[in-house]
Formats: structure tokens, C-alpha cells, sequence
């Protein structure tokens, strides 16, 4: 967060003009969606009459009202404490999108059949590759970083075609390339491998550019100086220069951990049992591709906030380290 600010004022949405402006576009929005044949139109049938007959005088009616209710809602939110907003606008947020879903007509009772064999199987294979995959990538850019760095035109030239060309393909690309193009070469790859090989050449190119910027964000002073102490270039990297661009490495780095997390779904074109690949299995077999593919979404949201909260204790360990 930002420095909290110690100027008093009112909050932006308590001003009339403000609050005017909110229910005008809302208004606008809601009535350009046409929520006559909706449930909204069920509700609105006293005012507006038959829903389906009632075209633009009920979609501005609806229109009106939710945009009323919308800014009712954040006026009354705008008077809580940071942490009940935060709060309150999750539960909403995940009340509308838990409704949304239920709105589907999903079967309870296939998705309770089938979600421990999906986390049991999908999550633990998901978790292995992106696992793996993050720790390789993690090693791969070190190197590249230091390659990028260095004053070796062998070892720049290197780093610099490795970045541009991983960084360049699309990783569905760099998928099929490495399972089918390997065994051209006279090596027979399995899926997983050549899935956790393709994560790892591609996420490892991606972070070799933010290791590298963390790196040069520390003063040169501190490399000279630690090298006049006779600090060999390794003991240096290891005690001085990384430990202070830890900061700056780590946010950017478990945004790519996130990533790699969700893209590890590619590699079911390939036949590995991970989440997605399951989901799509599961939900061809018995025509319930939604049902699957929700849960497998959800899965996929769960894991990636334990990620978010596991990142924001780490930079919160460098941060207070840093002070």
C-alpha cells in the first residue's frame, strides 16, 4: 500500500456529484444489456408489465433500479474501515460469480464424484510440473542473468538468442517443438519431461530479464567494494548482491510462479494428467463439460491465492530484512 495519506477528506463517492455520475452510468450499462427476459424482468413486473413486451421502458425501469441499488451499495460500503471493504466486496464479488455459475444447472452430484480424483491426480501432477518447472527456470535464469551481465561476448551473445527466442515462441509452440522435435533427433521424451523442459526454457528466459534488472538495480559501489575486500564473484553474488535484489526479484518472480502455475495446463495437448486435462476428460466422458470445467477453475483459483499468500509472506520477510 501506499503511504497512508494524512490529508482529511471526505471519500470521493459520498460526493453528490459523484454518487449523480455512478447512477447515470450505471443506468446506461444496466440498460444496454436488455435484462427484460431475466429474472430482473420477473421482479420488475408491476412496474413494467409483461417483461418481454416491455422494451425500452422496461430495460431503463431495470436499468434504474439496479443502477440505484449499485450505488447504494458502495456509498454504504465507502462508510466501513478499509478491512470490512475489503471484505464485503469479496463476499459480493463471490456471491455474483457463485451465482452466476449456479445459473447453469449443474450437477451437485457428478461434480461431488469426481473432484477428489481431479485434486488427488490433476492438482498433485499440476503442482509437481509447475514445481519443478520454477525451480529449473529459478537456476536457468541465475545463469542468464549473469550471462546478460557479463562482459564475455560468448556468454551475452548466449543469454541474449536463448531470451529472444524462448521469449519469442509461443509456449503451446515450445511444447509440441520439444515432444515432437527430440525424437527426430534420435531422443524419445516422455510427456511430463518434455512438458517440465518447455516450462522451464520458457518461464527461465522471462525471469533471466527480472534477475537481471534486480541485479543492476544495486549500486556498482557495492560490487566494488565488496570486491576490494577480496570477495571472489560468487561469494559477492551469493552475500552481498542477491540478498539486497531479493525485493525486487521476488514479486515479479512469483507473478511468473502464478503464471507458469495456469499455463501448466498446456502440456494436456501432449497427454499429461494434470487438472486441465482431466477436466476435459471427466467432461467428455458423460457430456458434463461445464460441471468440470468450473471445478477445475475454481481448483485453479484456489491454488493460485495460496501462491499470493505465500508471496506476500516472502516479500514480507525480505522487505523487514531490507529494514
Amino acid at each position: 500500500m501506499l503511504f497512508a495519506d494524512t490529508v482529511v477528506a471526505e471519500p470521493a463517492v459520498h460526493k453528490p456529484k459523484i454518487m449523480a455520475i455512478m447512477l447515470l452510468v450505471g443506468m446506461i450499462v444496466f440498460s444496454f444489456f436488455g435484462l427484460n427476459d431475466t429474472i430482473f424482468g420477473e421482479f420488475m413486473r408491476p412496474v413494467i408489465g409483461e417483461p418481454t413486451e416491455s422494451g425500452l421502458f422496461g430495460n431503463m425501469a431495470i436499468g434504474l433500479v439496479l443502477s440505484m441499488l449499485f450505488t447504494a451499495n458502495i456509498v454504504l460500503i465507502g462508510f466501513l474501515p478499509f478491512r470490512y471493504q475489503v471484505l464485503l466486496v469479496w463476499a459480493e464479488l463471490l456471491l455474483l460469480f457463485l451465482s452466476f455459475f449456479y445459473s447453469f444447472g449443474l450437477n451437485f452430484e457428478f461434480i461431488r464424484s469426481k473432484i477428489w480424483f481431479m485434486i488427488s491426480q490433476g492438482v498433485f501432477t499440476t503442482l509437481y510440473i509447475s514445481a519443478v518447472s520454477i525451480t529449473l527456470a529459478s537456476m536457468v535464469a541465475i545463469v542468464g542473468a549473469v550471462a546478460k551481465l557479463s562482459t564475455n561476448g560468448f556468454a551475452f551473445a548466449i543469454a541474449s538468442f536463448y531470451t529472444s527466442f524462448f521469449r519469442g515462441l509461443p509456449l503451446l509452440m515450445q511444447v509440441y517443438l520439444i515432444y515432437l522435435g527430440l525424437p527426430q533427433l534420435g531422443y524419445v521424451i516422455d510427456a511430463v519431461p518434455a512438458g517440465i523442459l518447455a516450462l522451464t526454457l520458457c518461464y527461465g528466459a522471462y525471469m533471466t530479464e527480472i534477475f537481471r534488472a534486480g541485479i543492476q538495480s544495486i549500486n556498482k559501489g557495492q560490487w566494488e567494494a565488496s570486491r576490494s575486500m577480496g570477495f571472489g564473484f560468487a561469494l559477492t553474488m551469493r552475500r552481498i548482491i542477491l540478498p539486497q535484489a531479493m525485493p525486487l526479484i521476488i514479486p515479479p518472480t512469483g507473478n511468473q510462479f502464478i503464471a507458469m502455475l495456469k499455463d501448466s495446463s498446456l502440456v494436456s495437448v501432449i497427454g499429461v494428467w494434470e487438472l486441465m486435462f482431466l477436466a476435459r476428460t471427466l467432461g467428455n466422458k458423460d457430456f458434463r463439460h461445464m460441471e468440470m470445467l468450473i471445478t477445475a477453475a475454481i481448483i485453479y483459483w484456489c491454488l493460485s491465492m495460496c501462491l499470493e499468500v505465500i508471496q506476500s509472506r516472502i516479500e514480507r520477510h525480505y522487505r523487514t530484512i531490507s529494514h
